[in-house]
């Protein structure tokens, strides 16, 4: 173990590990501190990757080299693009994981990284010194020197777990929680709040009546979810769906008073979006039932996870509850549900780099920041990674290229009351930044700032370089409505002439009916076409938001020093003032979307800004 490091990450969760790979890419000294080397990687709620927006986010961590997605493609056993149905704009990838083979994956791949260290150890102090972090200090009172340290804490700050009115200190089943850590953020004065989270009983799918269940197939061929994967290898599973009932609703109903949640033994706030069981039936009491994913924890693992049924009921209710349902009336419950309770950090006390504002070289990702979901911990990891191990520069991703942005912009601009959660309807720009094309968004910002390996900056660049030859291709050939009226394809008769690549964001027009007219089409690699096809779909509409983006990038671009003195801009009241004292906007454009900034104090800014 060395006695100095330049970047350390103290946590082994998503966020931690890909802070710490990030890092370390970048090429300086890095340790990992971890309380048990053998969680590292753990998926500790859901067995599954991606979903509804999370699938982008996946996209664009692999796109700056991170290893969740390269991961879960070592480990999927059913891969989906959700949103099928709907435009590319909103096409999410999602996958069923083995909880074992991914833990192995995200191992194997931390492995394959110089410069990283991985300790086992718990952290229970931070070295600070005129307001800026130096190191940290482990539990047998040994301290570490960093130049940057990256705090990815999870749920295990005063980390409380509950099954009915029964409570536990722990940060997450069966471990114990960091408490000395918390108070230590208590005495510097961070600003302290509550959340709660929860997850399902484990089945043993031995008990399961799965002929009476629905199936659920994935796709065939599985689309994997990092651009250096070829092709999935996995054996691909099918997993079932059930549903709750009357009889179901009814048991949680008798038992309310019983849970934590509703018997008031738990004081955070939960996840809007992901509900627990009992909170979906007071909530949503005209429903008569709700839909159960059953999903498998892996190929040769005995245990199913029941998605949708998270509960902090009493053990005996949940027997009761679960035998309810179809095909669950004999289970076996192997782990019992249960919620856990505990601190995370208002965002608003961070910079887009997720740097504190508090204390300087000092970065939080992941759930301490108020976000829930493995993916949304991922994303932040790479960027607090990222700006942990560059030297003079910051690393920022704004809402007009990438999810990520889009998230990190919400949390420290709004801040967060319940686990925040990324959805496409978040993103004004969804249009332009979609999981299709995540690598042409980001993977030349990540060798700019040297975080790409040459085997993906290799294949980026063929990639990059395919698409611009075949773009130039479907741009050659030019054609006249009239002629294609002779080709059967009917469009308005206006005498126009258009290429190959303007005809394909035609509805009526498909990609089949263009290669017939030119054959040379035919010989472009089907994934360049698929790509090329998403592009000139969209194009048209993008054209009409090109202002509305390039204003935006010039109040992104408009950045407001950190010692900037609000007081002195005569025209802003005294309560405008104080919201930007304490939000420390970087920019102009953040600085717009603080609740109850007004259009005519922003422009007040901008002309103070563009006189200084």
């Amino acid at each position: 173990m060395q006695q100095t490091y330049h970047t350390i990450v103290v946590g082994g969760g998503h966020a931690g590990c890909e802070a710490a790979a990030v890092s370390a890419r970048i090429g300086v000294s890095t340790a990992l501190v971890t309380m048990d080397l053998k969680n590292i990687g753990e998926m500790s709620c859901n067995p599954s990757i991606g979903g509804v927006a999370k699938g982008t986010i996946v996209r664009e961590v692999d796109a700056l080299d991170g290893i969740m997605g390269q991961a879960a493609d070592m480990a999927g056993i059913q891969f989906r693009i959700l949103n099928k149905s709907k435009g590319p704009a909103v096409h999410s990838p999602r996958g069923q994981m083995d909880r074992d083979l991914y833990k192995k994956a995200v191992n194997q791949l931390l492995a394959k990284h110089k410069n990283l260290d991985i300790i086992e150890a718990e952290v229970t102090d931070l070295i600070i010194e005129k307001n800026k972090i130096t190191g940290i200090k482990l539990e047998n009172n040994k301290i570490l020197k960093a130049n940057s340290v990256v705090l990815t804490t999870g749920t295990f700050l005063n980390g409380v777990i509950h099954i009915g009115h029964e409570s536990t200190e722990n940060g997450r089943i069966n471990e114990k929680p960091s408490k000395q850590l918390a108070q230590k953020l208590k005495d510097l004065n961070f600003n302290i709040l509550r959340l709660k989270t929860g997850t399902p009983a484990r089945i043993d799918k031995n008990t399961i009546d799965f002929s009476v269940l629905e199936k659920q197939e994935g796709d065939n061929p599985p689309i994997p979810f990092s651009y250096l994967t070829d092709k999935i290898t996995n054996p691909q599973i099918c997993c079932h769906i059930t549903y709750t009932n009357k009889n179901t609703h009814k048991i949680i109903k008798d038992n309310l008073k019983r849970t934590a949640l509703y018997g008031g033994k738990i004081s955070g706030k939960g996840p809007r979006y992901c509900p627990s069981i009992e909170d979906k039936i007071v909530r949503f009491a005209d429903k008569t039932r709700h839909q159960i994913f059953i999903e498998p924890e892996g190929l040769n693992s005995n245990l199913v996870y029941p998605n949708g049924i998270s509960t902090s009921l009493p053990r005996d209710a949940q027997e009761d509850f679960l035998h309810s349902i179809q095909g669950l009336e004999n289970c076996k419950v192997t782990q019992y549900a249960y919620a856990i309770e505990y601190d995370f950090i208002d965002p608003k006390e961070l910079h887009p780099t997720l740097e504190t504002k508090k204390i300087q070289n000092l970065y939080f990702a992941g759930q301490i920041n108020g976000t829930t979901g493995y993916e949304e911990a991922a994303g932040q990891g790479v960027v607090a990674g990222i700006n942990a191990a560059l030297e003079n520069k910051e690393f920022i991703l704004n809402r007009t290229e990438s999810y990520i942005g889009v998230m990190i912009d919400d949390l420290i601009t709004l801040g967060t009351s319940e686990p925040y959660r990324m959805f496409t309807s978040r993103a004004e720009y969804r249009l332009l930044i979609r999981s299709d094309n995540a690598d042409l968004r980001l993977t030349q910002k990540g060798i700019e700032i040297n975080c790409i390996s040459k085997q993906r900056e290799k294949i980026f660049s063929k990639r990059k370089k395919d698409l611009e030859k075949a773009e130039k291709i479907f741009k050659e050939f030019i054609i006249t409505s009239s002629e294609l009226k002779k080709q059967n394809i009917e469009i308005k008769q206006d005498g126009v002439k258009r290429t190959a690549y303007n005809l394909l964001s035609f509805p009526n027009i498909t990609l089949e009916q263009l290669e017939n007219i030119w054959p040379k089409l035919q010989k472009i690699n089907t994934n360049i076409k698929q790509q090329i096809t998403i592009q000139a779909l969209y194009d048209p509409y993008l054209e009409r938001q090109k202002q509305d983006i390039e204003l935006f990038k010039k109040e992104e671009n408009m950045i407001i020093p950190k010692n900037f003195d609000y007081k002195k801009v005569n025209s802003l009241s005294n309560e405008v003032c104080e919201k930007l004292i304490s939000h420390k906007p970087h920019n102009i454009g953040s600085a717009s979307r603080i609740p109850g900034i007004t259009p005519a104090a922003v422009m007040a800014l901008i002309i103070n800004l563009r006189k200084s």
